[in-house]
């Protein structure tokens, strides 16, 4: 079974990475391809090799904790491939697991795919299977459950900002950007990356 991948990013799209590895094209399915789009170096990926009886596919993370995190997930009754993969584009490994070790339900069903009886398997199959989380993510999620409003909007757009520079970079006007902001701000948790932003707003840009 293929464990990780060294090469280079020739194409991407909204889902996937094609990465060459020595005149081969890898197609890898990962929760963000723009973050790994942007490097003009060889990179590694941490693999996981999935097989069914009709498709062999490869999900790769930048992190050997994204690459644990999701195998985890896929052992959960009713998470397959695709939504632990956008569990993962929603939120950190680390603080995934300490919204999971926190109970916090309010947190899990915020991720995409993720409804409130997937939210309460994660927790019963997964609690006690994680190590220790550090107590700061156990913190950070425990607040999603009191938190106003105000304090998500403040670190969602702290990221943006960020966010947005990097795709006026790559050609976006600003009143195109700001109509994506626009449509994905009220469905953030407030703990996404500047990379998990800049896919979602360009899923937005891609829809119209």
């Amino acid at each position: 079974m293929i464990d990780f991948l060294r090469g280079k990013v020739v194409h991407f799209e909204t889902e996937y990475v094609v990465l060459d590895v020595r005149d081969i094209g890898y197609r890898v399915f990962t929760p963000n391809p723009y973050a790994f789009a942007r490097s003009e170096e060889p990179i590694m990926m941490y693999i996981h090799h999935h097989v069914r009886e009709d498709a062999i596919q490869l999900f790769g993370f930048a992190t050997r904790e994204e690459q644990a995190m999701f195998r985890k997930l896929l052992d959960v009754s009713g998470i397959g491939p695709r939504v632990a993969l956008g569990v993962l584009a929603g939120g950190k490994p680390e603080v995934v697991a300490a919204a999971i070790q926190s109970e916090n339900l309010t947190f899990l069903t915020k991720l995409p795919g993720i409804g409130k009886k997937t939210a309460q398997r994660m927790v019963l199959d997964l609690k006690d299977k994680l190590g220790a989380v550090d107590d700061r993510w156990m913190a950070a999620t425990s607040m999603q459950l009191t938190m106003e409003a105000a304090p998500v909007a403040s670190e969602a757009n702290a990221a943006w900002a960020g966010a947005k520079e990097a795709l006026g970079g790559l050609g976006y006007r600003e009143a195109e950007l700001d109509k994506a902001w626009n449509a994905m701000k009220d469905n953030l948790t407030g703990s996404e990356t500047t990379d998990v932003l800049m896919k979602k707003a360009l899923q937005q840009l891609f829809q119209g």
